[in-house]
């Protein structure tokens, strides 16, 4: 096994000298709270335009961060799902991670901020994200984008969503998908993998944590077993947009992410799978502070600009 890297162990000491206890061992308000201000970026990148607007979901105002770094126009458009297990996560907490993909792939990138579990169990989450996909499908052209040139995008929990959107996007009504660019995605709600058993406590991600996000997400086996849900499940995973897969060494979701990277290439669908052994999960979020996670987002960032070229 690949030892961790040195310059993310220092970034899990600072977090854990902090005192910052497992998701699972908070009360949702907390932990909620607690992300915020983990992640809060204090000196964000520089961008040239960044606004925040609202549209009309399937229920209520679903509010949208749009973020661009003057590439010329018409540019592609990547609609971005945050992480948190669909329990935790913000427009601000998402902030670094979207500026940099705008910055580095010259795309603008809608970030949603879609309704979360346990107040809004599935498929509230998949429904908003859904909705955000059309939304910017249609209105692209307003903030200098081209709905012909449109990625799905996003991180663990988010990553699921845009799975899921991509899945449903082969709907007669649904809108044209050309990539789908999955980030240490969760797939599957079975943690019954030699990844959960290897990396089960952390670090930044334990086996109990993610256990408590599919609860607070799914009512019941039969939503988990839903292939919305558990995108694994899907019974094709064919016809499906290109397809980037990343997955991390010390990350419990490792193995369902290797999985879906490879039920998409059995069936057809075209997919780079991007493996950081000495990385963790939510490494992209710390290109600041770590060498191979800036490497690695140059390396996604280049990926979606030939996509969308």
């Amino acid at each position: 096994m690949t030892d961790l890297d040195p310059e993310l162990a220092a970034v899990v000491d600072d977090i854990e000298s902090a005192g910052v206890p497992a998701w699972h061992r908070l009360s949702v308000a907390s932990a909620r709270r607690v992300e915020d201000r983990v992640f809060a970026d204090d000196d964000p990148r520089e961008v040239a335009f960044v606004r925040d607007l609202t549209f009309a979901g399937p229920r209520g105002e679903v509010p949208v961060r749009v973020y661009r770094d003057d590439p010329p126009e018409p540019a592609p458009v990547v609609v971005f799902y945050h992480g948190g297990g669909w329990t935790l996560g913000t427009l601000d907490s998402a902030g670094d991670i979207c500026r940099e993909l705008a910055a580095r792939s010259g795309a603008v990138v809608v970030s949603v901020d879609y309704r979360l579990a346990p107040e809004h169990p599935f498929p509230a989450g998949h429904d908003d994200a859904w909705a955000a996909l059309k939304w910017a499908s249609e209105t692209a052209g307003s903030f200098g984008g081209d709905p012909s040139r449109l990625a799905v995008a996003g991180t663990s929990a988010g990553g699921n969503l845009a799975a899921s959107v991509a899945l449903r996007a082969r709907e007669p009504d649904g809108p044209s998908v050309s990539h789908q660019t999955l980030l240490y995605p969760m797939t599957d709600w079975d943690t019954d993998r030699a990844s959960y058993d290897e990396h089960g406590d952390g670090p930044l991600l334990t086996a109990a944590d993610v256990e408590w996000f599919w609860a607070n997400y799914c009512r019941s086996p039969v939503d988990a077993a839903n292939p919305y849900a558990s995108v694994l499940r899907a019974r094709d995973h064919g016809d499906l947009p290109d397809a980037t897969v990343v997955t991390a060494g010390h990350d419990p979701l490792r193995d369902e992410g290797r999985a879906y990277a490879d039920a998409l290439g059995a069936a057809g669908t075209p997919v780079e799978h991007h493996h950081y052994p000495s990385m963790a999960h939510g490494f992209l979020s710390l290109t600041d502070a770590v060498d191979v996670a800036d490497d690695a987002m140059d390396a996604l960032a280049a990926e979606l600009r030939a996509a969308l070229a």
